[in-house]
């Protein structure tokens, strides 16, 4: 044998860099279930079956195109247990000259992965990822001597990079780089929200269904009415689905929540694009040929861009250029244990109940419920990164500590200083109701702020700009509302810092 290619549950691409000039009559393409990777965390139940059931399909795409594959399907009783495991057995059997993989996305992988060819006695190679827009390298060249990195610069760069709703001339189409302004709507129930891009599981699936029924009962959400793609075919079909039932209406509501729908107008496509499924530049322009033809307006194709080449290629950045010590960011000083309403959704908010339901059902929830609802939040109340970060990355489908850790750390939760975000996405319950109609539906009284039915949301928004000034007062976009808050008198400042006490003392009841 003349080689091992170890690819992972996320590297689900034929045009992987690991199988780059491979020989597919001596080389055994390596790919396994292990209890390590499965249950590190305590990840989503559909997450797993998706995971899985991709991984199957995959291997036998692999080898119907006539590689030969060795696959290791979970059982807790597996001999081996980690992917080290697995991959030092077939090394000892099959003495190969290399063990060749692409680089993981996850830092505790690839620290364990760098230090197999001293364990194994094999040499390892590591492939760059090329399945990105912005190799490593590269964003760390264009982050050097830059104090904060912003978004939107990089977001600028990348569209010229790969030519995406820029014209001939070298100018972003519509002249603006970013349609982010006219994406705010309120979403009233009119255009009614299409339904989302359904796949019936396939004896693969099922299968995988029954075995994380079986092995996996302790683990968060549910694997009932399993619907989403599992091979590169069907989530081109979803693609193909998002950009002609929602992309129309993705750009005016992709900031709008609903009490009676889970999925509105989102693509729902970032499980495929983190796995493999889906290339990236590939669906870019697939959106933007929509806009070409008339089929979708400019606000929603840039802001569909802006995702994936721009905020997505973003945090991955951060995460390669700052690991592991990112990870351990704290700088608000949090402490408080993550409320066990996050597991079980057993709250009186209306939002939060609304948001940790439907992540348990469906393994997803949009961005602004994550950022402005679960996440507003644990920012609020100073609920400790790691824990919160914990959660968002065993409960959601698309979740990979790559994309995960930077969007929850840096931008949900602050704790890096602002050196991701310039200022803390901190909101009153006053956002929620203007973004949605959870707040007509709730026990809570949004214009409170204090009061037994108070909107927890309020006091502790105050609370936590009062308890931070030294951090944020002199932040020119929190200026405002500092200036705000000590208009108030001081009667009222009092009441509502004692109210936002008594919500942290009590959280649990909430």
């Amino acid at each position: 044998m003349a080689n091992l290619i170890l690819i992972l549950g996320d590297q689900l691409s034929h045009q992987l860099s690991a199988l780059e000039q491979a020989d597919k009559d001596n080389d055994l393409v390596v790919m396994a279930e292990v209890y390590d990777e499965a249950s590190y965390t305590n990840h989503h139940k559909k997450k797993l079956t998706f995971i899985f059931s991709a991984m199957r399909h995959f291997a036998q795409e692999l080898e119907q195109d006539g590689w030969r594959v060795h696959y290791q399907g979970y059982h807790p009783d597996n001999p081996e247990q980690s992917l080290e495991g697995v991959v030092a057995r077939l090394a000892g059997e099959h003495q190969p000259e290399k063990l060749i993989t692409t680089e993981c996305g996850e830092w505790r992988l690839h620290s364990q992965i760098s230090q197999w060819h001293e364990r194994l006695g094999i040499p390892v190679e590591i492939r760059p990822d090329t399945r990105f827009v912005c190799r490593k390298e590269e964003f760390a060249q264009w982050a050097t001597g830059r104090k904060q990195l912003r978004m939107e610069f990089f977001y600028r760069e990348m569209r010229k990079k790969t030519g995406l709703l820029m014209t001939p001339d070298g100018k972003p189409e519509g002249d603006q780089w970013n349609f982010d302004a006219s994406n705010r709507k309120k979403w009233t129930g009119k255009p009614p929200a299409p339904a989302p891009f359904r796949e019936e599981p396939d004896a693969i699936t099922r299968d995988v269904l029954q075995l994380v029924n079986d092995y996996f009962t302790d683990h968060f959400g549910t694997t009932e009415d399993f619907h989403f793609a599992v091979t590169r075919e069907q989530a081109e079909q979803a693609l193909e689905h998002f950009i002609d039932f929602a992309l129309p209406c993705f750009g005016d509501y992709q900031d709008a929540m609903s009490d009676k729908e889970d999925w509105l107008f989102h693509s729902i496509l970032s499980p495929y694009l983190n796995t493999g499924l889906l290339d990236p530049v590939t669906t870019c322009e697939a959106a933007v040929q929509a806009w070409y033809s008339g089929r979708a307006p400019l606000n929603a194709v840039e802001g569909f861009v802006r995702q994936i080449i721009g905020w997505r290629e973003f945090v991955r950045g951060i995460y390669w250029l700052h690991m592991p010590d990112y990870a351990r960011e704290n700088r608000l000083g949090n402490t408080r244990a993550l409320p066990w309403f996050y597991w079980t959704g057993d709250t009186k908010m209306r939002c939060v109940h609304k948001a940790v339901d439907a992540t348990t059902r469906n393994a997803h929830a949009h961005h602004i419920q994550r950022l402005m609802v679960t996440g507003n939040f644990a920012l609020l109340a100073g609920i400790k990164p790691e824990e919160i970060c914990d959660w968002y990355l065993a409960v959601y489908i698309d979740a990979f500590d790559w994309v995960e850790l930077p969007n929850t750390l840096g931008m949900v939760m602050h704790a890096d200083g602002g050196y991701l975000g310039s200022k803390p996405y901190a909101a009153s319950g006053k956002y929620i109701h203007r973004m949605s109609d959870h707040c007509q539906n709730c026990h809570y009284r949004v214009q409170d702020a204090t009061g037994e039915r108070a909107c927890p949301f309020n006091a502790l928004y105050w609370h936590f700009i009062d308890r931070h000034r030294d951090n944020f007062a002199n932040n020119p976009r929190m200026t405002m509302m500092y200036r705000n808050w000590d208009k108030q008198p001081d009667e009222r400042r009092q009441a509502i810092l004692s109210r936002g006490e008594w919500l942290l003392k009590n959280i649990e009841q909430l």
